[in-house]
């Protein structure tokens, strides 16, 4: 299949960027000059001076043009509006257009500062053919806001030449057929047409090579040698060699496409916060449906609502262990979608597996089993996961260590389980393990015997059953501290029924020189 590029012009965009979004104040705040069609610039700081940073259509046809003094340039057209440049909110909305124009295909983005990438290969078909496509596109981004001019090549080089140099008025015209050479479609256009730093550019000119065609038929070596620097030189030749074909120029997307993708286009755009759980529905039937044919089982599924204004709501949930069960994803969503407005409407949703791993066929049972499952457990977790958030659920992992509070790790909840199995045979241990060990007051009957007496937390505890000691002794590495000592635990329960898990740190010194042993409060048991 040949390959079929598009590119997309958007000469005013920062202007038209800041139209659409001053559209949505009040009538009486809005910036003057800028809805009237009357001479509108941006401005913004070259070092000390101030410079036109962009201009509309009827400012350039007064004679303002980008890096312009504003000064000059209110002198020339006193009438001109100016507003200070956003060049970051820019770059933002310009992201967020190339994610809207997935609509379109899945390898979108951006082009610099007022362009836009499609690689439509395999995907015009579905509109009716590139001539149809490329109307589309440019009457949605009119309907937008955003002047635009297309065009499509085989090629990135020769797709950005047409869209910026090709002929005016229809599109089609600045649409290089498939398989068609590309040198005769661009011989006319100027040398610029080919992406060149104004450096190289108007050293051709100077040297009377204005058009591509001017240049096509000069040795390389020729060519090669009317460059002051060897850089020069190689930058014209391999971006002619990009706009012929002659040398590959890849194009990456904004986001590496799915493999498993389920979309629903309407001719009606969905207004209503009541048809987007059938939507939903029928867009998991159908991805559940792909992957089943496949084996695998979604980790992360995005819905990505377009709506009709341009602008891209996204809905994403996680699952613990790969899944197909679109009864289960659709209660995930279910919050998520909670908060979906559709606003002025939406008119396309895409729903994309953006993670899978391998999942077999699943075998029904007949008898009656008691417990909680494996896949009942992963719904659990899902549903915890997408209420709380997933940094908030975590499955707890051995670690080696002996010291109780080091002895596991927390791996969040939509990662794979932890590979490391808990030990078969381990003494009891206590269902909460306070973050640290606090000190506790206690009085036992011999000096390394279990305690009788302990306050904790201002409470004086009588002991009425204890077991232990289960010593853990010191790591050796750590040669001073808290933990350089070893450690003696009780397992005790008090007159009223509560167990605890205490230890004392450090052994009676027969001597009495080394410091006495403490005790310490570590963990609750059930």
């Amino acid at each position: 299949m040949m390959r079929r590029i598009v590119s997309i012009w958007l000469p005013e965009f920062p202007i038209d960027r800041l139209r659409r979004d001053d559209c949505r104040k009040p009538q009486s705040e809005r910036l003057s000059g800028l809805h009237d069609g009357a001479p509108f610039a941006l401005t913004a700081k070259d070092g000390q001076r101030l410079v036109v940073a962009a201009a509309n259509r009827p400012a350039v046809e007064a004679g303002i043009t980008p890096g312009m003094g504003v000064a000059d340039a209110l002198a020339m057209l006193p009438a001109l509006g100016t507003h200070t440049a956003q060049p970051e909110r820019d770059r933002r909305a310009l992201h967020d257009l190339a994610r809207w124009c997935v609509r379109y295909t899945p390898w979108a983005n951006v082009d610099g500062a007022d362009g836009l990438w499609l690689d439509i290969t395999g995907t015009a078909h579905l509109f009716g053919g590139e001539v149809t496509m490329l109307r589309r596109i440019n009457a949605d981004l009119v309907r937008l806001g955003f002047t635009n001019r297309v065009g499509a090549a085989g090629t990135p080089g020769a797709a950005w030449a047409l869209a910026r140099y090709g002929p005016s008025g229809s599109v089609q015209k600045r649409i290089a057929p498939a398989g068609e050479r590309l040198d005769g479609l661009l011989r006319d256009l100027p040398v610029e047409a080919l992406r060149l730093d104004p450096g190289p550019a108007a050293l051709l000119r100077r040297l009377g090579l204005r058009t591509i065609g001017d240049v096509l038929p000069i040795p390389r070596a020729s060519l090669a040698r009317r460059f002051q620097s060897s850089a020069q030189s190689e930058s014209v030749l391999t971006r002619l060699d990009q706009a012929l074909g002659l040398k590959g120029e890849p194009i990456s997307p904004l986001g590496p496409p799915p493999v498993f993708e389920a979309r629903r286009n309407f001719a009606e755009p969905c207004v209503a916060r009541e048809g987007l759980p059938p939507i939903l529905r029928a867009l998991l039937d159908d991805l559940c449906r792909q992957m089943e044919r496949e084996g695998q089982g979604a980790r992360r599924i995005t819905l990505t609502a377009c709506h009709t204004d341009g602008r891209i709501s996204r809905r994403r949930i996680g699952t613990a262990r790969p899944s197909r069960d679109a009864e289960h994803l659709a209660r995930l969503f279910r919050q998520p979608l909670e908060s979906l407005d559709p606003d002025f409407g939406i008119d396309l949703f895409i729903l994309s597996a953006d993670r899978t791993e391998p999942l077999g066929p699943h075998q029904a049972v007949l008898e009656n089993k008691t417990g909680t499952s494996e896949a009942e457990l992963a719904q659990l977790i899902d549903r915890l996961s997408n209420r709380l958030g997933a940094q908030n659920i975590h499955w707890l992992a051995p670690l080696e260590s002996h010291l109780p509070e080091s002895a596991q790790t927390q791996h969040p909840a939509d990662s794979d389980p932890p590979p490391e199995a808990w030990p078969d045979h381990m003494p009891p241990r206590p269902l909460r393990l306070l973050d640290r060990p606090e000190p506790i007051e206690a009085v036992a009957e011999v000096p390394d015997g279990p305690p009788l007496l302990f306050r904790w937390r201002r409470v004086l505890r009588r002991v009425a059953r204890a077991r232990g000691p289960e010593r853990i002794a010191p790591e050796w590495w750590r040669a001073s501290g808290p933990s350089a000592r070893p450690r003696d635990y009780y397992d005790i329960e008090d007159t009223s029924g509560r167990r605890y898990w205490v230890f004392r740190e450090g052994q009676y010194d027969e001597t009495g020189d080394g410091p006495p042993p403490r005790w310490y409060m570590h963990g609750l048991f059930a």
